[in-house]
């Protein structure tokens, strides 16, 4: 029904800068929250940040000031800007989307992940 491709994940510097996106296709009616989560080995998952239908946006202790989420109502896109990366931002980042269908039904979906490995 409704798909989420990320990318602009990979290998980068401490220090360096990445961003990640997520492109939501299919059967939508209107998105309301995305977020970007993440996965570092042996972690469980959390939440890195949010943005709302209304542009609110949250975040993470771990990642103020460095990450920025940012969204395109237009192309069902939502972005991850990273800078200042350290070896801890080392992680399988996940894109999720709340989706208010097509048949007017309320679903949440995961994106399939991307990985992000912060080393020198």
């Amino acid at each position: 029904q409704v798909q989420l491709v990320e990318s602009g994940g990979g290998l980068v510097q401490p220090g360096g800068s990445l961003t990640l996106s997520c492109a939501a296709s299919g059967s939508i009616f209107r998105i309301n929250g995305m977020g970007w989560y993440r996965q570092a080995p042996g972690k469980e998952r959390e939440l890195v940040a949010r943005v709302t239908g209304s542009n609110s946006r949250s975040y993470a202790d771990s990642v103020k000031g460095r990450f920025t989420i940012s969204r395109d109502n237009v192309q069902n896109t939502v972005y991850l800007q990273m800078s200042s990366l350290t070896p801890e931002d080392t992680a399988v980042y996940y894109c999720q989307t709340d989706v208010l269908t097509i048949a007017r039904a309320y679903i949440g979906v995961w994106g399939q992940g991307t990985l992000v490995t912060v080393s020198s």
